[in-house]
């Protein structure tokens, strides 16, 4: 399945974008458009899956700190 989503960012400050992705996004994953990194803040779906496409609308918000969340635990 392709998952062709379109990325609009929160708050309108830096443009978003389309993009084809192998694995379906997640609230609170992290995605990179150009130089900048966002985070996953809500997804939904467009209209209903086409062939091997499914088409999907995620708001971002931008990642203060882009390094990778470590473990806790």
């Amino acid at each position: 399945m392709i998952y062709k989503v379109s990325y609009v960012v929160l708050d309108g400050t830096l443009p978003g974008g389309i993009k084809n992705e192998t694995e379906r996004p997640q609230i609170g994953n992290r995605v990179r458009i150009g130089k900048h990194v966002f985070e996953i803040v809500d997804v939904q779906e467009v209209m209903p899956p086409r062939g091997d496409f499914l088409y999907l609308h995620a708001t971002i918000e931008p990642v203060a700190d882009p390094a990778p969340q470590e473990s806790t635990s």
